[in-house]
C-alpha cells in the first residue's frame, strides 16, 4: 500500500495541470483579488478582518478544496471505467489502500496551496498573524479539507468518467460561491445568508477566521463540519462497498 501512495503522490506532482489548478490558481485569485485593495481597513461584517487577511482563508480553502475534491472524484471515476481499480482488486492490496492512496495524494497537494497562499498573503499583502495562528491555520484548513476529500470519493464512486466532471464542477462552484470562498457571504440577500450558515464550505472557512480573530470556532461550524464529514464518509464507503459486490 506503501508503494501506492508514493506512486500517486508523485504522479500528482507531476502532473501540471493539476499543480496550476489547485496549487497556483488559488494563490493568482488572491493576488488578482487583493492586488489593489486597502491592507490596513477592516471589511465590513468581518468582525475587523482586513481585505487580504480574509480572502487568504478563503483561497487558502478554496485551494485545499480543489486539491481534494477535484482531484478524488474525476481520477477514482475514470479508473473505475477504464478497469485500472478492478486490476488492483486482484493484487494483495487491502480494499481501502486504492482511496487512501487517492485522498494522501490530493493531501499533499492541498497542504501545497495551502502554504503558498499563506506566504504570497504575507509577502505581498503584508499579512501578519503570531507563529501559532499561521500553525493552527494550516492544521485546520489542512484538516478540514478531509470533509471534501470524502465527497470527492464519494463522487468518484457515484458517477461514470463521463458524467463526473459537469457533476464535480457543479458541486465545486456551487459550495465555493454560496459558501462565501469568493466573496463575504455579508453580502447575500438575507434569505442567502440562512443557507450560506449551513454550507460545509461556509463553515470550513470559519474556523479559519476564527483563528484569524482570536477566537474559538463556533458550535455551529463544528456541528456542521462534523455532519458533512459523516454524511460523506458514510456515502463513500456505502458507494465503495456497492462498487465492490458489482465487480
Amino acid at each position: 500500500m506503501n508503494g501506492l501512495i508514493r506512486l500517486e503522490i508523485l504522479r500528482v506532482l507531476r502532473n501540471r495541470k493539476f499543480q496550476f489548478f489547485s496549487v497556483l490558481y488559488p494563490s493568482l485569485l488572491f493576488l488578482l483579488i487583493a492586488g489593489t485593495a486597502d491592507s490596513t481597513g477592516p471589511l465590513d461584517g468581518t468582525d475587523g478582518l482586513t481585505l487580504p487577511a480574509y480572502l487568504m482563508v478563503s483561497m487558502a480553502s478554496f485551494g485545499a478544496l480543489t486539491a481534494v475534491l477535484m482531484g478524488n472524484s474525476e481520477r477514482i471515476a475514470k479508473e473505475r471505467e477504464n478497469g485500472w481499480v478492478r486490476q488492483l482488486r486482484l493484487t494483495p492490496l487491502p480494499g481501502r489502500g486504492y482511496v487512501l492512496a487517492k485522498t494522501a495524494a490530493a493531501a499533499v497537494g492541498a497542504l501545497s496551496a495551502i502554504v503558498l497562499v499563506f506566504v504570497v498573503a504575507a509577502v505581498v499583502k503584508d499579512v501578519r498573524l503570531d507563529a501559532w495562528q499561521w500553525l493552527a491555520l494550516t492544521a485546520a484548513i489542512w484538516a478540514g479539507s478531509l470533509v471534501f476529500a470524502a465527497l470527492g470519493v464519494a463522487i468518484g464512486y457515484a458517477a461514470t468518467g463521463d458524467a463526473v466532471r459537469p457533476i464535480t464542477m457543479i458541486v465545486y462552484f456551487g459550495l465555493s460561491l454560496l459558501g462565501g470562498l469568493w466573496m463575504p457571504s455579508t453580502t447575500f440577500p438575507g434569505w442567502l445568508q440562512d443557507v450560506a450558515a449551513w454550507l460545509p464550505t461556509h463553515a470550513y472557512a470559519a474556523l479559519g477566521r476564527a483563528i484569524e480573530q482570536h477566537h474559538a470556532p463556533g458550535v455551529q461550524d463544528v456541528t456542521v463540519l462534523l455532519a458533512f464529514f459523516v454524511l460523506f464518509t458514510g456515502g463513500a464507503a456505502w458507494l465503495y462497498r456497492k462498487d465492490t459486490l458489482k465487480a
